[in-house]
């Protein structure tokens, strides 16, 4: 299809004459015909009523005149965003796991603002299996999540890349007044009250196979309560309701002024692997990936 028959099917309902709308075309009548009749021919249906001294303009074209105007607006702006594409403009879909999002993509953010100033994002948080499942469907061009030390990359295909971001570990950490239930030597009561994920949590997953203490409800004798968000057992563990496992990149701040106390020592740390994945046919994501990947040289 030519754009100019849309342009002058627009011309002729406005002027709802053929010799005015060939006049403000700037071509013959003859010719401007001969161009509705090729648009005639393009869509199958006929939208002139032609007569023996009169031609009137269907009812069917007058009625969708609103439609054939959001059309051609709608083909110029992706004309325009084809002709000027600019990926630093560009919106990017993330699929997160929610610790990450808290954890880790500020930082991220930050250092993708440093090249690409105009470039905007969309998080997508969920649980690791939905994040999987939104980013294999390609609702979102990118995958943001944390991986075990002892896992093995998610099998994806050559159309899929992965880099590593960087390393974090979960950690136990105490606040608010269950502070000063830390002995000298690091440990905690064994019945000391715990904010514990659930077992078939990622992080949940993790902690169980470490077998570490006060991770879940299996492995603590007082849990109070459960709950797979990270930023929630954050805030709890703040006000002393519990002992909780945290991401070090969501906890380091309070653990440096004070409001936490690491129980890493006595407790020991699970490692973990922040990775991100990007489908390798998105220029801006592959481009984001470069700037994100760790330095392992």
């Amino acid at each position: 299809m030519d754009m100019q028959w849309l342009d002058d099917v627009l011309v002729l309902l406005e002027e709802d004459n053929l010799t005015r709308a060939a006049a403000r075309r700037n071509i013959t009548q003859p010719a401007f015909s001969r161009r509705i009749r090729s648009f005639e021919n393009w869509l199958g249906v006929d939208v002139l009523e032609r007569g023996t001294n009169k031609v009137d303009i269907s009812p069917a074209l007058a009625s969708n005149e609103a439609e054939i105007r959001a059309l051609v607006t709608r083909i110029r702006d992706l004309r325009g965003k084809i002709a000027h594409y600019d990926p630093a403009r560009s919106t990017v879909s993330i699929a997160a796991q929610h610790a990450p999002v808290f954890s880790t993509f500020p930082d991220m953010a930050l250092r993708a603002k440093q090249s690409f100033p105009a470039v905007t994002f969309r998080l997508r948080a969920a649980n690791l299996r939905d994040c999987v499942t939104m980013f294999l469907r390609g609702d979102t061009s990118m995958l943001l999540c944390y991986e075990a030390e002892s896992a093995r990359p998610l099998p994806f295909g050559s159309s899929i890349r992965r880099e590593l971001w960087g390393i974090d570990y979960l950690v136990p950490v105490v606040g608010g007044p269950l502070r000063y239930s830390v002995k000298a030597s690091g440990e905690v009561p064994k019945h000391t009250p715990a904010v514990v994920y659930p077992e078939e949590s990622y992080f949940g997953e993790v902690l169980s196979a470490g077998e570490r203490q006060f991770g879940t409800p299996r492995l603590c004798s007082n849990p109070v309560c459960e709950t797979a968000f990270s930023s929630g057992i954050k805030n709890l563990v703040l006000k002393g309701i519990g002992i909780g496992w945290l991401p070090f990149s969501m906890a380091y701040r309070e653990i440096e002024n004070g409001d936490l106390i690491s129980l890493g020592e006595s407790l020991g740390k699970e490692p973990l692997k922040v990775t991100i994945y990007a489908d390798v046919k998105d220029g801006i994501s592959m481009s984001l990936l470069d700037i994100w990947k760790l330095d392992q040289t």
